[in-house]
């Protein structure tokens, strides 16, 4: 059955909360609020990110301002309290529009009931909202990660967690990729012309940031193909790899094709093969190359990157980009939803997969030639431990990793963490073939 369209930013975010929280979805492609006009589409997203942004601080909240938890029928309602009380925190939403807007979306559920409930715990925390988060100063739930991730990048990074999790709790910056294979050297220009402040970026060339934010269709320049959003961390995949004319260029894990597209404006002349596990994630790689005007640049193949039988034509590559399957751990800032779906299990799985994946695809590399692995994740096992167990077990494998300004030696590879020169958390190792 079709969805009855929203016409409420406060439920059509409540909706996208519950797709989350109770199936897992990820929040950027919640489809919700797609009757909203912008404005309040806008509105609905944004109370959506900074709800689950924030989520086990106002879960605690709203355990102190209740008097016993509501049944599980009922969590649709427990998430409007969390709603609420976000905008009174964290939003500044004038106090009467916080509480009367939200308790009325009870009745709009069709539990009436709830209305006054909802009235009286948004109150009561404007009321004794100083004391609370007096409170929370010296609970864990402050932090807004769960238990498990929190310790994590404690053990991972003692020096620098902290920092991690101020960076995950903000909205991250729009980073565009410049096309340098169009006329986009006047991109700039048009952007600021409509009041947009633009920025460069020191690591790598093509990047600008672009504020305050707006959807990208709206941009000037985006249905010409003059641009792609792409956080600059990942800009830097493409100067790595260092291709040239000619080379034979394996993306393995290539969706929604991001780097494809960056790798051929870069260097073109590629004979370059993407790949991805989906035929439906596939299909946006090849959207996006159609609208950067490099249609037909790269073979598209719907194809499982550990199955090099069903794909490969026997004839090695000179160049290989793993951009592994993750934990997404440093784009947290970017889908906040990921602290509450990811598992420890789930880290096992990554990194299982991962090594699978090197010790595949290294056999299908050429000597002399490189294998950039790649991850969004700051978790050192899915990182430099990955890459050192690998270089362990591989005689003929080496790390090369040119001299460059941004991140950290993370020994093997190279470390970003969230917020590092307003760039999302990646990390890379370059392996050259020595043998």
């Amino acid at each position: 059955m079709k969805k009855k369209p929203l016409s409420n930013a406060r439920l059509a975010a409540l909706d996208q909360l519950q797709q989350v929280l109770d199936h897992g979805a990820n929040l950027g492609e919640t489809e919700s609020a797609g009757s909203l006009d912008p404005r309040d589409r806008a509105y609905a997203q944004h109370l959506a990110y900074g709800t689950l942004r924030w989520l086990s601080a106002l879960d605690w909240f709203a355990g102190n301002l209740m008097n016993r938890p509501l049944k599980n029928r009922d969590r649709d309602i427990h998430r409007l309290v969390l709603l609420g009380l976000f905008q009174l925190w964290k939003d500044g939403t004038a106090g009467h529009a916080a509480v009367n807007e939200t308790a009325g979306c009870a009745k709009k559920l069709g539990k009436p009931w709830a209305t006054g409930l909802i009235n009286a715990v948004l109150r009561r925390f404007q009321r004794e909202q100083e004391d609370l988060t007096v409170r929370l100063e010296s609970r864990e739930e402050r932090f807004a990660h769960p238990a498990w991730l929190l310790k994590a990048l404690q053990q991972d990074w003692p020096d620098d967690w902290e920092s991690v999790v101020r960076a995950n709790n903000l909205a991250a910056p729009l980073w565009l990729r410049r096309n340098t294979t169009r006329d986009s050297d006047g991109l700039a220009a048009r952007f600021e012309s409509e009041g947009l402040r633009v920025t460069a970026h020191p690591a790598t060339p093509a990047a600008i940031k672009v504020e305050p934010a707006r959807p990208v269709r709206d941009l000037p320049g985006f249905g010409e193909g003059l641009f792609s959003v792409q956080d600059g961390a990942a800009q830097l995949a493409a100067d790595l790899l260092d291709c040239e004319p000619g080379h034979r260029v394996l993306d393995a894990c290539a969706a929604p094709g991001g780097k494809t597209g960056h790798l051929l404006e870069r260097t073109p002349d590629l004979q370059l093969l993407a790949l991805d596990r989906s035929k439906a994630r596939l299909g946006r790689v090849e959207e996006n190359l159609q609208r950067l005007g490099l249609e037909g640049a790269a073979t598209l193949r719907a194809a499982d990157a550990l199955d090099s039988g069903d794909w490969w034509d026997g004839n090695p590559f000179d160049r290989i980009l793993l951009d592994a399957p993750c934990t997404a751990t440093g784009v947290i800032r970017r889908h906040p939803e990921i602290k509450w779906l990811r598992s420890p299990g789930q880290v096992d799985e990554a990194v299982e997969l991962q090594g699978k994946l090197l010790n595949a695809l290294w056999l299908l590399l050429k000597p002399g030639g490189m294998l950039l692995y790649a991850t969004c994740s700051v978790l050192k096992r899915e990182n430099s431990g990955q890459v050192q167990a690998f270089l362990e077990r591989n005689a003929d494998a080496a790390e090369s990793f040119p001299d460059v300004s941004w991140g950290r030696p993370a020994r093997p590879g190279r470390q970003i963490l969230p917020g590092e020169q307003e760039m999302d958390g990646f990390y890379y190792a370059a392996l050259r073939k020595t043998g």
